[in-house]
């Protein structure tokens, strides 16, 4: 589906300019006038992370005039492998700061706007207001749906990528024109369902794969020019090196977007069974430190059973724990080798996953079972420093 330009194009461009962008400017179907769109466009990039690095630092140097930066984290180490906007000495730094000096190096005839702030349902509408196009480089499903819903609001069109190991997708929505998010999930997947790149890991290329499709994407859109996706879903297989294309259709009988509503409660990040079943059943990992001093010294015994992968143990353990993936206990397989006679404690990386697991296993009859709040990253933090996190 052809759609008319996004903007009106620019007044002219300067000496500078013009031989900055020459490689656009004598394309056909880019040319002068699709110069000077792109330097009259306002885009905003949610996210400067795996997919915001690639998609800002090519939407500068396109040429896109004004560049907003909506970003609350700071950089990580565990970043830069990904990540490739930042530096290592940007480690510790606001992320929208090191991503807007490094569109600047790339471009500084680029107007950047930095947002150094976490997007919300107070402040998404004012802050997309002021912008033709939403880049969506986001990584989780309740900001997903909350800048799908303000984009509907607003009438803007956005672009979204999505990464998870090997594999990433792209579409275009634009609710006046085609689908929107809601269209191709209507629900959020079940809490625990679907691992985000914190807990399954994300081949740190595959963000430039796909960023760069989105600011394609951007480009045609501001531009005018070629098939944009929208009503269609772009699927890449980094281990098959294989691009595929699926049609998204409008649901006919979806509810209609009227306002924002709480994405936290409608997304959730843990089963209402999990959220029951930690309700006096967490531990901190100072206790958890306590027990395992007692374990050592014969005064007690309990089973710490750790419920991540076997790559983020090789990368970080508790010391006495046993490694029993999340998966054996939905499966039921974990449970037959349980103890009957002895307590039950669980950890994950963060929380979440030995929650769920938790639920399962008081599910199953054994009641005298914790889990660790804060998993593993709160062991390295407040017990041992000198470990590596993740």
């Amino acid at each position: 589906m052809s759609l008319p330009p996004l903007v009106e194009p620019a007044a002219e461009l300067t000496v500078d300019e013009v031989r900055r962008y020459s490689r656009h400017i004598i394309i056909p179907d880019v040319g002068m006038v699709g110069q000077k769109r792109l330097k009259n466009a306002k885009v905003l990039c949610v996210g400067a992370g795996g997919l915001g690095s690639p998609a800002l630092l090519y939407l500068a140097a396109a040429g896109v005039g004004t560049l907003g930066i909506v970003e609350f984290d700071v950089v990580d180490e565990s970043n830069l492998q990904r990540q490739i906007i930042h530096g290592q000495s940007d480690i510790g730094r606001p992320k929208a700061e090191s991503a807007r000096d490094s569109v600047l190096e790339v471009n500084p005839l680029v107007n950047v706007i930095v947002h150094d702030t976490r997007l919300d349902n107070d402040n998404v509408l004012d802050i997309f207001s002021g912008y033709d196009l939403i880049v969506d480089g986001t990584d989780n499903f309740a900001t997903r749906y909350m800048v799908n819903d303000a984009a509907v609001l607003l009438g803007k069109p956005y672009v979204w990528g999505s990464i998870y190991r090997f594999e990433g997708q792209v579409s275009v929505f634009w609710d006046e024109h085609g689908p929107n998010y809601r269209d191709l999930y209507p629900e959020p997947p079940p809490p625990g369902m679907v691992p985000s790149c914190a807990e399954g890991g994300v081949l740190g290329v595959l963000c430039a794969s796909i960023g760069s499709v989105m600011v394609t994407e951007a480009i045609k859109l501001i531009t005018g020019i070629g098939d944009p996706l929208l009503g269609r879903l772009m699927i890449y297989d980094a281990l098959e090196m294989s691009y595929r294309t699926v049609k998204i259709r409008k649901d006919p009988n979806a509810e209609k977007i009227t306002g924002l509503i709480d994405y936290d409660a409608f997304c959730g990040a843990i089963s209402e069974e999990a959220a029951d079943a930690v309700i006096d059943s967490t531990i901190s990992v100072k206790q958890l430190k306590e027990m395992l001093d007692e374990r050592e010294a014969g005064e007690r015994d309990f089973v710490l059973i750790d419920v991540r992968e076997p790559n983020e143990w090789d990368i970080v353990s508790i010391p006495g724990a046993v490694l029993i993936p999340k998966g054996e206990f939905l499966s039921g397989k974990a449970l037959e080798s349980l103890p009957s006679d002895k307590p039950i404690v669980l950890h994950c990386k963060v929380g979440g996953r030995s929650a769920e697991v938790l639920a399962v296993v008081k599910g199953a009859g054994f009641s005298d079972a914790v889990h660790v709040g804060g998993g593993v990253l709160a062991w390295v933090n407040q017990i041992e420093p000198d470990k590596p996190t993740y």
